[in-house]
């Protein structure tokens, strides 16, 4: 059984899922950050696969992609950092590749998927894919190698297009927070709780996590009320990059949280 399903199975409220750029601040400081996530007992994280352009990310992530491209990080380093350090991780701790579409093209479609399901990757998230596409070229795929893709959804996606997402799509659903960019905010405004209000109302078959803004105990506990739980990427890497090592990092962004 994948991890997330089992991840979803034993824990239906208060995850956390915590987004590191693979790379960052270090070429070869992907596997360190990601033993300390495991021993710290996070729930699920979010490796980031740098692009020189990306669509979703804000000026934190941005800057540690370019930091991780400079440094040398690709696609095929990453997995091959993923793989030797999946055996130091906690067994029930998925690992989700995120990037964008044209790296992937590059280094090919099935070729990824089968070097992902050999590294110990659980899911994938490309924000930049189309839904025709997923469904012409990739769902086959991700059932083959049992990697769901993982889609977003925002404020501006039509419910048809969400109940068709949670009806051609496995693993879990990731709620935008808000029409924009990742970026740490104080707090979510009465528009974000009615939109999260809303989506609960649905009753999707599948779980829901919340990104895009979650950056202290405030906006973590309202994401967990109205979701599985809640995604933290800018605000962990605000501090990889002022913290003396990834294991402060981690505590530090535990603290922030209240966890």
């Amino acid at each position: 059984m994948n991890r997330i399903t089992r991840l979803f199975g034993k824990n239906k409220r208060d995850i956390l899922s915590v987004f590191t750029t693979a790379g960052y601040p270090r070429l070869e400081s992907t596997g360190e950050t990601l033993a300390a996530l495991s021993d710290a007992g996070i729930d699920m994280v979010e490796v980031g696969m740098p692009f020189s352009d990306p669509m979703a990310d804000g000026p934190v992530i941005q800057e540690s992609s370019a930091v991780a491209l400079r440094e040398g990080m690709t696609l095929p380093t990453l997995l091959r950092q993923v793989k030797e350090v999946r055996p130091r991780l906690r067994d029930d701790m998925p690992l989700v590749l995120m990037g964008y579409l044209n790296p992937m093209i590059c280094y090919g479609i099935e070729r990824l998927f089968s070097d992902c399901k050999d590294a110990g990757i659980d899911a994938i998230i490309v924000p930049d894919l189309p839904f025709d596409e997923y469904i012409d070229v990739f769902q086959t795929l991700c059932r083959q190698y049992d990697l769901p893709m993982i889609m977003l959804i925002t404020p501006e996606t039509e419910p048809e297009r969400i109940r068709l997402i949670d009806r051609e799509c496995d693993g879990f659903i990731y709620m935008v927070s808000s029409a924009s960019t990742t970026g740490v905010r104080d707090g979510f405004d009465s528009t974000q709780e009615r939109y999260f209000r809303e989506i609960s109302e649905m009753n999707l078959s599948h779980p829901r996590m919340i990104g895009f803004g979650i950056s202290n105990q405030s906006t973590f506990r309202m994401a967990c009320d109205y979701a599985s739980g809640a995604i933290v990427g800018s605000l962990f890497i605000k501090y990889l990059a002022s913290e003396s090592s990834p294991r402060a990092a981690v505590e530090r962004l535990l603290a922030s949280l209240g966890r």
